[in-house]
This record gives C-alpha cells, structure tokens and sequence, in this order.
C-alpha cells in the first residue's frame, strides 16, 4: 500500500533497515526493555523492536498508517505526543528509541527529561542541527536552552551520522542518530528549567536585562546572583555552563 508523506506532519519514514543495527546497538537493546516509540511511520523501526524486546509502545498522530502498523506486534497509540499523557500511556518504559517527527523533536526531547522520569536511556533519530545542539559547548553558536537541560539530565553514551537516503522522502537536511543516558535530575529542577528558559530567552541581553524582561527576576537581583556565583553582570546566557545555571537558581533564591 503506497503511502504520501504528509509535509505538515514533518514526515520523513525510515526505509533502510541497514541502519537497525546501528539503533539496536546504541540503544542498547534488551529482552527486559519497554521502549516507547514516537513517530512510527511504516514500521521500519517498530517491527524490529517488537523483535527483540519485552514490549513497546507506539505513539503515531497519524492514523491513516494503522494499516502498516496493525501487525507489528506493538502496542499502538494515536495521538500528538506532544498532547498525550505519554507517562500513563506507557508506565513502564525505560527507553525512548524513535525517528521523531523532526516538528516535535526538541520540544519531546526536552520535556521527558521531567516528565518521563523513568526513562533511562534515550536514542533518537533527529535532524543534525539538534544532536549537536544536545551536546553543544558553553560560548558555541549551537549552544542553547536545550543544551543547558540535557546536559543537567543525561550524558552522551553515542552518536551516527545517517545518510539521507535512509528516508522517504530524503530530507534537505542531515540526520543523526544520538543516544544518552540519564544521570539524575537536579534539585529543584522545574525552577531550574524556569531560569534556563529565561536566560536564553533574550540570546542578544546580558543574563540580568534577559532575565528581567522574562519577569523572572530584576536586574539588580540577576546581578547580585551572578556575582555569587562569580560572574560579571555583563555575562550572557551561552558563557554559563549547565552546572553553573543550578548554581545560578539557587543565588536567586
């Protein structure tokens, strides 16, 4: 059965199965493992999963590929990921290995790092762009909000470059596989993520006008906090490395 990706559904279906393998060994795939999976398509991936693991859960907003996924084997869910209770849906998983929609990725990424906290490995297929930017280095131009959260969550277990071909319709853009692994959440971690958000909101501001234009904080109070932590008030967002954001929270505080 032919099917159109939809453009507007940031469709880009996995159609090469020699990249499984790479998927398998960098999520570190177990018999034990409940995977959940955003963003089946064809099936590519599911099927191979359901192959080697105890279950996985497949969320898809698209239903008109019920027919491709009705017999993988799977546990299949349809709706936004972005909308769905993705921690009662799929209670006991442990892994998020996906192809994400390349218009959810970072907003999925960054919100199960909170809001799925029995998750504990993740291995993601997304646009280049964003894996570097999971990882990105303090004073880098890929350096950002997202950079700050994953890095206080995970650390980086691998990382694949993968050919556009590998989709349908190739892409105009490269991809990547990139997998990581939680270390733990940081205390008080939602207003953490509040002063993150806040901090690179205004990219171009000093971290103190940045933070008072976001009502988080006055000026004075931004720059008092830095000079606890040992920066100047002129300091910007991207000179900061994670740790020092925590360190940051608990001065404003």
């Amino acid at each position: 059965m032919s099917v159109t990706p939809k453009k507007g559904l940031g469709q880009h279906f996995l159609v090469d199965e020699n990249i499984l393998g790479v998927i398998g060994r960098l999520a570190e795939l177990d018999a034990g493992d409940v995977v959940l999976e955003v963003g089946p398509g064809l099936g590519v991936l599911t099927r191979y999963l359901a192959e080697r693991v105890a279950r996985v859960h497949a969320v898809e907003v698209d239903t008109s590929l019920e027919p491709h996924l009705r017999d993988s084997g799977v546990e299949l869910h349809f709706g936004d990921a972005l909308q769905l209770d993705l921690r009662a849906l799929a209670p006991n998983a442990t892994k998020l290995v996906a192809n994400l929609p390349y218009n959810i990725a970072t907003p999925l990424i960054v919100e199960s790092l909170d809001g799925l906290p029995e998750l504990e490995l993740w291995c993601v297929m997304v646009q280049r762009e964003v894996a570097d930017r999971l990882f990105a280095e303090p004073s880098t131009k890929a350096y950002g909000a997202v950079s700050v959260l994953v890095q206080l969550v995970t650390e980086r277990t691998g990382f694949h470059p993968v050919s556009r071909t590998v989709f349908r319709p190739p892409p105009n853009v490269d991809s990547a596989l990139v997998a990581f692994r939680r270390t733990g959440l940081p205390d008080d971690y939602a207003r953490v993520k509040q002063v993150v958000g806040a901090a690179f909101a205004h990219r171009r501001k000093t971290l103190p006008n940045s933070l008072a234009l976001s009502g988080l904080a006055s000026r004075e109070r931004a720059a008092t906090a830095l000079e606890t932590i040992g920066r100047e008030a002129a300091t910007r967002a991207e000179a900061l490395s994670p740790p020092e954001f925590v360190a940051l929270t608990e001065a404003l505080s």
